[in-house]
């Protein structure tokens, strides 16, 4: 026994005097843990006056969820422990939760017998909370909750080396919204935020206790699926795009978002973080060339994808300046007179050691760089330019069309740019046609009729391109300041063969003249087509079956014979 000890439990009176005047707060109790006094401090902090305690079981060991603890903390008092600082969880008299620091010193009596203790405590729930909000910060996504990228490679890390021992598989998948930037760019980063809070709810929906869900910044996701199939993961996967491709209102505005997914397997396609992680990111590439809105395993015939994209990016963004663009021009025809009245415009990118490379390769991918911007600007000049040259060489003038981009439609800038290129090139704006597809139209209808509304204003003329391949609303439609309606190749296809095909178009037809509307069909390539749409009064088509795509001399030809 120290006699350090023994002179603290003889001089009770000053150890008293200096218990009630010490700004910490103190609890002594007897050995079988009944408080024998309880500061003025201990009443501030928990709440409960000296009076309700006093010969009571003391409240920081007693309480029903830590009747046990006072025990442990005696047991290890006991076996020579020093407990100084520990940390626990209580509850205040009023029921207010608290977390506390804990230090405790046995007193004995002078046979060397325990008497009971003296337990010192403070408030350290301030620090505990900063504590908290830091380790947040580091390890969770500030706008969603989720856990970040760092606390998502930690899980994993963890989830490797468990399987290591179980040999179960895992499951990681990347997830990206297909079109959020035009959502971002054209209703604000503030509806982007609640779009990316919404989906964060909506893939927790998807998820077994165990998962974790992680936003990697922007709108990507990965989600780790520990002890999961291929099967499993599939099944997580279509849920996933299921739930997340439903309908969500942000701002007034009703906006589809759909997710591409790939998937990657431990230990099939990696071993570590970043391998499952890059792979996962392979396989969620390849969704996106296939359409967007599916996922995909990741294999290894997918690197060489990779690479290949990689290399077309790279000569892509060199492509502009080094001038390996060109336009072609794709007569349209006036069915009753069979004259051409108008081209449209379709780039060719003439790569020097790749030749020929087609739009179907270049254009999704220039669309996704957002490279589509100033290559589609680049289209409208050369487009307006050739088309007042062949007019001042004298030739009757005729309509020139040219496809927007849904990246293109979404520029702020748009109507200036378009208005600047007419007045450097001098064309009339109403030898312009501007082509949106139905689903970009319909992407956010109040922006479509703000922004057709000030292209219409410059005098040129707007139509709807691939019309009935998306979901129009008819209600919309008529709200529209447009000109055309073109009808997509893929109805045309089998017009004189296919019923409902035949059905669609006569229901189109019908439609655009009730409207007051122009109507092209498009993808005509044989007489049987023709004859169909001349028999249905179809007022202009393109295709084959007259001319294919044209450079600017076999149009200059053809404007001869007119």
């Amino acid at each position: 026994m120290k006699e350090t000890e023994k002179a603290l439990w003889e001089t009770t009176d000053t150890l008293q005097a200096l218990i009630k005047s010490s700004p910490l707060a103190i609890v002594s109790f007897d050995h079988d843990g009944y408080v024998n006094m309880w500061n003025p401090a201990a009443e501030k902090l928990l709440g409960w006056q000296e009076e309700e305690v006093l010969n009571q079981p003391n409240p920081l060991f007693s309480e029903d969820t830590n009747a046990d603890e006072f025990m442990k903390l005696l047991g290890l008092l006991l076996q020579g422990n020093a407990l100084t600082d520990i940390e626990m969880k209580r509850v205040r008299k009023d029921g207010t939760p608290i977390d506390l620091s804990l230090s405790i010193t046995l007193l004995y009596d002078k046979q060397g017998d325990i008497r009971g203790g003296v337990a010192l405590f403070a408030d350290i729930t301030k620090r505990k909370q900063a504590e908290q909000m830091i380790k947040k910060m580091a390890y969770f996504d500030s706008l969603t909750d989720l856990p970040n990228r760092t606390l998502f490679y930690d899980r994993l890390t963890q989830a490797i080396s468990q399987t290591k021992r179980t040999k179960k598989p895992i499951a990681v998948l990347f997830l990206d919204l297909d079109r959020f930037k035009i959502i971002n760019d054209s209703l604000g980063h503030t509806a982007g935020d609640q779009l990316l809070r919404e989906v964060s709810k909506r893939l927790l929906t998807c998820i077994r206790e165990g998962d974790t869900v992680s936003r990697q910044g922007g709108d990507e996701f990965t989600i780790l699926l520990p002890n999961t199939n291929h099967l499993g993961a599939a099944t997580v996967a279509r849920r996933m795009i299921s739930l997340i491709s439903q309908p969500m209102e942000l701002n007034g505005h009703e906006i589809l978002v759909t997710p591409s997914i790939g998937i990657s397997m431990y230990p099939e396609h990696g071993e570590d973080v970043e391998s499952l992680l890059k792979n996962a990111d392979t396989a969620m590439y390849h969704a996106k060339d296939l359409g967007k809105n599916n996922f995909q395993f990741y294999t290894s015939k997918l690197d060489q994808k990779v690479l290949e994209r990689l290399t077309l990016e790279n000569e892509l963004r060199k492509a502009l300046e080094r001038k390996e663009f060109v336009l072609h021009y794709q007569p349209l025809i006036q069915i009753n007179s069979n004259k051409m009245i108008g081209v449209e415009a379709l780039i060719r990118w003439q790569h020097p050691l790749l030749g020929i490379i087609s739009p179907t390769r270049f254009i999704p991918l220039a669309e996704e760089t957002g490279l589509i911007v100033p290559i589609g600007e680049w289209i409208l000049h050369s487009a307006c330019a050739q088309n007042k040259a062949w007019q001042d060489q004298g030739y009757p003038p005729l309509k020139v069309s040219v496809n927007l981009s849904g990246r293109q439609f979404k520029e702020p800038d748009l109507v200036h740019t378009i208005a600047d290129i007419l007045d450097k090139t001098g064309l009339d704006p109403q030898y312009l046609e501007l082509e949106i597809t139905e689903n970009i139209s319909m992407n956010d209808v109040n922006f479509t009729i703000q922004a057709l509304q000030e292209l219409k204003a410059l005098g040129l003329k707007i139509s709807i391109d691939d019309f009935g391949t998306g979901y129009s609303s008819l209600n919309y439609l008529k709200k529209f300041p447009i000109d055309t309606l073109k009808i997509d190749q893929s109805f045309v296809r089998d017009i004189h063969t296919d019923r409902d095909d035949a059905a669609i178009v006569k229901a189109i037809m019908a439609m655009a003249f009730s409207l007051d509307l122009n109507v092209i069909a498009e993808g005509v390539e044989t007489i049987e087509q023709l004859l169909f749409l001349t028999k249905q009064n179809c007022p202009e088509a393109q295709g084959y079956y007259f001319n294919k795509p044209l450079t600017p001399d076999e149009v200059l030809n053809l404007l001869k014979e007119i």
